[in-house]
């Protein structure tokens, strides 16, 4: 039990509950079952993209090209839908989306393990060409008009409940597909060789290379993933506006970055947990829902951001310094 109180999670899910009060209290409609349901559906992509960012921060890295990732995959998939929608079906454009962006996350991989470039520079190096070649190729057009059956697909519900008011609502289809990767991504974390090795290259790769892990192995996966991960997030996006914009995920990346550092994976490597990982991102997600119900405006969502990065990055960094200290006294004795 002392343990559990002084995890990070524990802290996270403090907040969660104090800052769902406060906003109850000034809006009590937040706390319907209907706007959590809701909540659920638009933190869908979030919280998918968050899934493959906190691979990369635990592996020691950091990808700030996935939001370019996304956005090629799901145009790629946009203009195939409108020009040969009928031949398709949900799950080939699941798969293309992920294959596009596992192809792009693997040219991160190898640039940055071959060429022993700082992950950050690669990303953000690789986030300004795929956003160019896309805007020069597209010219900026937007793409909608998709298939009925897309359309279709987003509206299924695993259960429907009705308002008093007699509204349907439920469990969206679209807000498994988060449940389920972050279920199996949770496995591979904590129960294989292959989430071990994540974690051993992001404490101190040159010591997983000396244990017999495969540095690049770990790399590409990672970044693959993240561009797997990234693509599924573009089909989710198409689904829930039902529209491809060139532009439509620019500035999202600190969004994701401080829901998993928020939940307490580190900008160093090594640390970090699926749970935390989703409390993170209902945090950052209550707190965009709530600021919308207390009619704060909203260029004050940029302000929390950031002052929540530097906040969990501050806090990370004590306790890491405090455990150093620890550590060092036991061994000095």
């Amino acid at each position: 039990m002392k343990k559990l109180l002084h995890s990070h999670e524990s802290y996270i899910l403090i907040a969660i509950v104090l800052f769902s009060i406060l906003i109850t209290l000034i809006n009590p409609s937040f706390f319907t079952l209907e706007n959590f349901f809701d909540l659920l559906k638009s933190v869908s992509l979030m919280g998918i993209f968050a899934i493959g960012m906190l691979f990369v921060l635990i592996s020691g890295g950091i990808d700030i090209s996935f939001t370019a990732t996304a956005t090629i995959a799901g145009y790629i998939v946009a203009v195939l839908l409108l020009r040969m929608g009928d031949q398709l079906n949900i799950f080939v454009v699941f798969l293309i989306a992920g294959l596009i962006g596992i192809a792009l996350g693997m040219i991160n991989a190898v640039l940055i393990y071959f060429f022993k470039i700082p992950s950050i520079i690669v990303t953000i190096a690789t986030l300004n060409v795929f956003y160019g070649l896309l805007t020069v190729v597209s010219k900026g057009k937007w793409l909608y008009g998709f298939p009925t059956w897309f359309g279709d697909f987003a509206t299924i519900r695993v259960f429907t409940l009705q308002s008093p008011e007699g509204t349907p609502y439920g469990l969206s289809i679209i807000t498994v597909f988060w449940i389920v990767l972050a279920l199996l991504s949770w496995l591979v974390l904590r129960f294989t060789l292959l989430g071990r090795s994540i974690y051993a290259m992001g404490g101190n790769a040159n010591s997983a290379q000396r244990a017999g892990f495969n540095i690049f192995g770990i790399t590409a996966f990672v970044y693959s993933f993240m561009g797997f991960v990234a693509g599924i997030g573009s089909v989710i996006l198409a689904l829930l506006v039902q529209s491809v914009a060139p532009n439509s995920l620019v500035g999202k990346e600190m969004d994701v970055i401080a829901a998993v550092v928020l939940g307490g994976a580190s900008l160093t490597g090594g640390t970090g947990t699926m749970i935390g990982t989703i409390l993170g991102v209902t945090l950052i997600a209550i707190m965009g829902n709530g600021l919308t119900l207390m009619r704060v405006p909203a260029v004050w969502y940029k302000v929390v951001i950031g002052l929540v990065i530097l906040v969990s990055v501050g806090v990370s960094a004590y306790r890491r310094k405090v455990s150093t200290r620890k550590r060092v006294f036991i061994e000095s004795s």
